[in-house]
Formats: C-alpha cells, sequence, structure tokens
C-alpha cells in the first residue's frame, strides 16, 4: 500500500521535522509512504471572507495537482466523521484487502480545504473538533497511521 500525504507549508521546527522522520522511518516496515508539501498562501492580517476562500481555492489547485487518478482521498476536516485508532486501522486493512493501492491524506493550510478538495474526497476524517495546527496535524496523523498498522498486525502499540 502507498500512503501519501499531500500537505500544504513546510515544517519549520526542527523537532517536528524530527519528529515526521521517526514516523516515516517506522512506518518503512508496513507502507510506501511519501509526503507532498504545497506551497502555502499568506494571509494578510484582518482579510476578507472572500480573500479567504480565494487563498483555500489557490492552495486547493495546488493540492488537486499532486492527486493522481484512481487514488482514494481522506481529506482532514473538521465535520469530517471521528474514528477511534481501531476504527481507523479497520478502514486502512480494508481499504487494502479490496484493492486500493493508494491513500491520500490530506492535510489544508491554516484556513482549511476549498470545497474542490472536499467534494474529490472520498471520505473525510475528522481528529477532534479543536483545531490543530496543520504541521503539528501532520505528526499526529503519521502517529495514527502507525498505530493502525501496528493493530493491523497485531503489535500491542496501541494500548
Amino acid at each position: 500500500m502507498k500512503i501519501t500525504l499531500v500537505t500544504v507549508g513546510k515544517i519549520k521546527e526542527k523537532y517536528l521535522q524530527q519528529a515526521i522522520s521517526e514516523y516515516e522511518k517506522r512506518l518503512s516496515r508496513y507502507c510506501k509512504l511519501e509526503i507532498l508539501q504545497v506551497a502555502d498562501e499568506k494571509t494578510p492580517e484582518g482579510a476578507s471572507a472572500a480573500l479567504e476562500e480565494q487563498i483555500k481555492e489557490k492552495e486547493g489547485e495546488r493540492i488537486l495537482a499532486q492527486i493522481k487518478e484512481g487514488a482514494y482521498v481522506a481529506a482532514l476536516a473538521i465535520e469530517g466523521e471521528m474514528l477511534d485508532s481501531v476504527e481507523l486501522s479497520e478502514k486502512i486493512d480494508k481499504l487494502g484487502v479490496s484493492g486500493v493501492s493508494q491513500i491520500v491524506f490530506v492535510i489544508g493550510g491554516s484556513l482549511g480545504l476549498s470545497q474542490k478538495v472536499l467534494k474529490r474526497a472520498d471520505y473525510k476524517l475528522s481528529f477532534s473538533k479543536m483545531t490543530f495546527p496543520h504541521q503539528l496535524m501532520r505528526v499526529i496523523l503519521l502517529e495514527q497511521i502507525y498505530r493502525s498498522y501496528r493493530i493491523i498486525h497485531g503489535c500491542p502499540y496501541h494500548k
């Protein structure tokens, strides 16, 4: 299975880069992992709703350009479905068994995802009703993907 993360913006903090590298290493035993970063748009202070929509659209076009035809797309969105770790592992496992060869997880920028990206998504996943920094969300998502593979393989990590 190929797992791709399409994310907006760069990771600047060294401690987050280190955490991401650690999960990349751990996940290499279970899947082919690819992390694609697209450029973020600067949002001026006090931006209007219309400008914020334009920014999400620009970022959305960059995201969509990275998604290959036939990939299963899971967009991280507050309005998505909340799963526990076992349910996420079951979802990943069922997708693999059903012949899906690539799952693309999409993490938007600070303003979220455009409607075009949400429409392209096969599934909307929520980690919480809370808002998290998109850079930190990468680490949380990678940890949960790793946890999912440990659960799938019957390892005790998820306890």
